[in-house]
């Protein structure tokens, strides 16, 4: 199936939300350090409820670790400064999907690390800061298994 990849997440709730979601797409869940909680807070359980255990989860001390460890068909970054979007790119299984942390998004450094063909974007109104994590990430799953007839 696919991966997602939290950048450094910092909000307990969206990456529990996010857990129930890698369980119930069959997604691989990959999690670089430093997180801002512990993997046993009370908040990340509640919201993942005990998908936890159903999950495939990894976790990385930082983005060079996660990088040499991982290799993907291609790796997607999401991002408000991008002018491609999500829906102009034909996703395929083993594709990874790249989220940075909810106050600050992907750094500079990342982003530019990566083609511009490889950096997206979520549609959204004109004057928008950003959507929630958890909102984000799901949408960009459902739409690439979607594109996989949901197999």
């Amino acid at each position: 199936m696919f991966n997602i990849v939290l950048y450094e997440p910092e909000i307990p709730p969206n990456t529990g939300n996010i857990i129930r979601l890698a369980a119930n797409t069959r997604c691989h869940l990959h999690l670089i350090e430093p997180l801002g909680f512990k993997l046993e807070d009370k908040l990340l359980r509640r919201a993942g409820l005990d998908y936890q255990e159903w999950a495939q989860i990894s976790c990385y001390p930082n983005y060079d670790t996660f990088n040499k460890a991982c290799k993907f068909n291609a790796l997607y970054a999401f991002t408000t400064k991008a002018t491609k979007t999500y829906t102009s790119v034909a996703f395929s299984p083993g594709d990874a999907l790249l989220f940075g942390p909810e106050t600050r998004g992907l750094p500079n450094e990342v982003l530019e690390s990566l083609s511009s063909d490889n950096r997206l974007r979520i549609p959204m109104v004109e004057n928008s800061r950003s959507l929630n994590l958890s909102n984000t990430v799901a949408i960009v799953v459902y739409e690439a298994w979607r594109q996989q007839d949901f197999k």
